[in-house]
């Protein structure tokens, strides 16, 4: 076997509180690789801070197979699996030991990568400066204060050169099958997604998505019924002063409901809004761009297509022609 056939050996480093279902989401994608491939595409090996078991957030302990920061496996990629927010190792000793070993392999070209919580311990390492990674909606805001040379987003996951990053469940499938079809081929890659009976494998950028009132908290149910009145009428779009009346509640009213909870006029939220939805369309249906443009509330191809280029820097027509991030 030459070196371009030998199987590429990757690791997870599992830290006290870690999801089994993000680490299996990561992990068994691999697996079927190699079963559907009828070769060994993929190694795995699991890694604990010591040898002890790693108990995970469901209190089932995983015994590992190595120990972080141990050099005698050949490695080509290393994942960190933690939780979020990220829970204090006990052993400071240890911490510093993964943070040294996370160090080590970014020096030595080793892809790394977070799942979930493990993007806060690649950033603790300083080997994310300058890379785009993904961070789990609820530790954000201190993520974004602590690390502000890191350019973080609150997509699904994030692939940036030789870092990959996930907000974790079911979003390190995403990430893994993609990274299957960067490294090996695409059709693979959504054999795989058959495999876990997948509608379909979920784009990097895609937002993570949670439960309407989840996602604005203690927001007031006049702003929670103001999004639910967008969400419904995406082809008719309303206009504000529809959508307070409504509501019974003013315009003004309306507009600092969306000011202090959303950080945005109702217009413009309402355009995110549908944009986001005209372009998933375009990435996976061959429908009309014209189409559309009118099934999401604009009343021409033309005025879809600047609305388009002026929110995501590209025409419709080119996002439909550009390949996967």
């Amino acid at each position: 076997m030459n070196a371009q056939d030998a199987p590429r050996q990757v690791g997870f480093v599992m830290l006290p509180g870690f999801s089994l279902l993000a680490q299996a989401c990561a992990i068994e994608p691999l697996t079927v690789a190699n079963g559907l491939a009828d070769r060994r595409l993929y190694t795995v090996t699991t890694f604990g801070l010591d040898g002890r078991a790693v108990q995970s957030v469901t209190e089932l302990s995983l015994a590992p197979e190595s120990v972080a920061g141990s050099d005698a496996r050949r490695l080509d990629m290393l994942f960190v699996c933690a939780p979020t927010p990220a829970w204090p190792v006990r052993h400071a000793d240890s911490g510093e030991a993964l943070l040294h070993w996370l160090r080590r392999l970014a020096a030595r070209g080793i892809t790394l990568g977070g799942i979930a919580g493990g993007t806060y311990w690649l950033a603790r390492a300083g080997v994310l400066d300058g890379y785009r990674a993904c961070i789990p909606y609820a530790s954000a805001d201190a993520f974004m204060r602590s690390f502000p040379g890191i350019h973080a987003s609150h997509h699904l996951f994030e692939i940036d050169r030789d870092r990959l990053t996930c907000g974790g469940g079911t979003a390190a499938m995403d990430m893994m099958m993609t990274l299957i079809g960067q490294q090996q081929t695409t059709t693979l890659a959504q054999r795989i997604s058959e495999h876990f009976v997948c509608e379909r494998i979920r784009m990097g950028d895609e937002p993570q998505q949670v439960p309407l009132r989840a996602r604005l908290g203690h927001a007031p149910q006049s702003l929670v019924d103001a999004v639910s009145l967008m969400e419904a009428n995406i082809e008719e779009p309303l206009t504000t002063h529809e959508l307070s009346a409504h509501l019974g509640i003013s315009r003004r009213q309306l507009e600092r409901l969306f000011k202090k909870h959303l950080q945005a006029v109702p217009s413009r939220y309402y355009l995110n809004l549908r944009l986001q939805r005209a372009r998933r369309l375009l990435r996976e249906s061959d429908q009309p761009v014209g189409d559309i443009a009118l099934a999401h509330g604009f009343s021409s191809g033309a005025h879809f297509s600047t609305a388009y280029r002026h929110h995501f820097g590209i025409s419709p027509r080119d996002e439909r022609l550009s390949p996967p991030a």
